[in-house]
Protein backbone atom coordinates (compact mmCIF):
# COMPACT_ATOMS: atom_id res chain seq x y z
CA UNK A 1 0.00 0.00 0.00
CA UNK A 2 1.41 3.35 -1.04
CA UNK A 3 1.66 6.09 1.54
CA UNK A 4 0.93 9.78 1.20
CA UNK A 5 3.93 12.00 0.41
CA UNK A 6 4.05 15.40 2.09
CA UNK A 7 6.05 18.45 1.04
CA UNK A 8 6.27 22.17 1.61
CA UNK A 9 7.40 22.34 5.22
CA UNK A 10 9.64 25.30 6.03
CA UNK A 11 10.76 27.76 8.69
CA UNK A 12 8.70 30.96 8.90
CA UNK A 13 8.28 33.93 11.17
CA UNK A 14 5.35 34.28 13.50
CA UNK A 15 2.41 35.76 11.63
CA UNK A 16 3.57 34.31 8.34
CA UNK A 17 1.90 31.88 5.98
CA UNK A 18 2.78 28.49 4.56
CA UNK A 19 1.05 25.95 2.32
CA UNK A 20 1.92 22.29 2.65
CA UNK A 21 0.92 19.54 0.26
CA UNK A 22 0.31 15.82 0.24
CA UNK A 23 0.21 13.67 -2.87
CA UNK A 24 -2.07 10.69 -2.50
CA UNK A 25 -3.52 9.36 -5.77
CA UNK A 26 -5.76 6.73 -4.19
CA UNK A 27 -9.36 7.41 -3.25
CA UNK A 28 -9.99 7.74 0.47
CA UNK A 29 -13.17 8.44 2.38
CA UNK A 30 -11.38 10.56 4.91
CA UNK A 31 -8.17 12.54 4.63
CA UNK A 32 -6.56 15.07 6.87
CA UNK A 33 -3.58 16.51 8.68
CA UNK A 34 -2.16 15.69 12.09
CA UNK A 35 0.82 17.35 13.73
CA UNK A 36 3.25 16.58 16.50
CA UNK A 37 5.23 19.28 18.25
CA UNK A 38 8.34 18.72 20.37
CA UNK A 39 7.40 16.83 23.52
CA UNK A 40 3.73 16.76 22.52
CA UNK A 41 1.32 14.05 21.44
CA UNK A 42 0.03 13.89 17.90
CA UNK A 43 -3.04 16.05 17.45
CA UNK A 44 -5.55 16.36 14.67
CA UNK A 45 -5.43 19.65 12.79
CA UNK A 46 -7.95 19.37 9.96
CA UNK A 47 -9.89 16.73 8.05
CA UNK A 48 -11.82 16.50 4.79
CA UNK A 49 -14.53 13.87 4.45
CA UNK A 50 -15.73 12.09 1.33
CA UNK A 51 -18.38 14.78 0.76
CA UNK A 52 -15.70 17.47 0.79
CA UNK A 53 -16.74 18.87 4.16
CA UNK A 54 -13.81 20.21 6.20
CA UNK A 55 -13.39 20.14 9.96
CA UNK A 56 -10.80 21.97 12.04
CA UNK A 57 -9.29 21.83 15.47
CA UNK A 58 -10.35 24.81 17.54
CA UNK A 59 -6.74 26.00 17.78
CA UNK A 60 -6.45 26.48 14.00
CA UNK A 61 -9.97 27.44 13.05
CA UNK A 62 -10.11 30.64 10.94
CA UNK A 63 -6.36 30.40 10.30
CA UNK A 64 -5.93 27.10 8.42
CA UNK A 65 -7.74 25.84 5.32
CA UNK A 66 -7.76 22.26 4.10
CA UNK A 67 -8.53 21.53 0.47
CA UNK A 68 -8.05 18.89 -2.19
CA UNK A 69 -7.37 19.13 -5.90
CA UNK A 70 -7.28 15.81 -7.74
CA UNK A 71 -4.45 13.79 -6.19
CA UNK A 72 -3.17 16.47 -3.83
CA UNK A 73 -4.34 17.46 -0.38
CA UNK A 74 -3.35 20.93 0.83
CA UNK A 75 -3.19 22.78 4.11
CA UNK A 76 -2.99 26.56 3.83
CA UNK A 77 -1.74 27.98 7.11
CA UNK A 78 -2.05 31.71 7.85
CA UNK A 79 -1.15 33.80 10.88
CA UNK A 80 1.22 31.09 12.06
CA UNK A 81 2.23 30.97 15.71
CA UNK A 82 5.21 29.32 17.41
CA UNK A 83 2.86 26.72 18.91
CA UNK A 84 2.01 25.61 15.35
CA UNK A 85 5.54 24.25 15.00
CA UNK A 86 5.93 20.53 14.53
CA UNK A 87 5.94 17.68 12.07
CA UNK A 88 2.80 17.68 9.96
CA UNK A 89 1.50 14.33 8.77
CA UNK A 90 -0.94 13.62 5.98
CA UNK A 91 -3.41 10.89 6.94
CA UNK A 92 -6.03 8.88 5.09
CA UNK A 93 -8.58 6.22 5.91
CA UNK A 94 -11.38 4.31 4.21
CA UNK A 95 -13.31 3.22 7.29
CA UNK A 96 -14.06 6.48 9.06
CA UNK A 97 -17.61 7.58 8.41
CA UNK A 98 -18.35 11.22 7.77
CA UNK A 99 -19.29 11.71 11.42
CA UNK A 100 -15.95 10.30 12.53
CA UNK A 101 -13.81 12.02 9.92
CA UNK A 102 -12.88 14.76 12.37
CA UNK A 103 -9.59 16.07 13.78
CA UNK A 104 -10.75 15.00 17.22
CA UNK A 105 -10.75 11.34 16.16
CA UNK A 106 -7.90 9.40 17.70
CA UNK A 107 -4.80 9.22 15.52
CA UNK A 108 -4.75 5.43 15.77
CA UNK A 109 -8.01 5.28 13.76
CA UNK A 110 -6.30 6.58 10.62
CA UNK A 111 -4.73 3.69 8.70
CA UNK A 112 -2.45 5.45 6.27
CA UNK A 113 0.24 7.97 7.24
CA UNK A 114 2.88 9.93 5.38
CA UNK A 115 6.42 10.48 6.65
CA UNK A 116 5.73 14.06 7.66
CA UNK A 117 6.99 17.51 6.77
CA UNK A 118 8.57 19.91 9.27
CA UNK A 119 7.07 23.30 10.03
CA UNK A 120 8.97 25.68 12.30
CA UNK A 121 7.53 29.01 13.38
CA UNK A 122 9.87 31.41 15.12
CA UNK A 123 8.77 34.32 17.28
Amino acid sequence: QAHPVESGGDSVQSGGSLKISCVEPSHWFCMGWFRQGPGKEREGVATLNVDGVPAYAESVKDRFTISRDKDTLYLQMNDLKPEDSGTYYCVADNYLTTSRCKPGTDASKFDNWGQGTQVTVSS
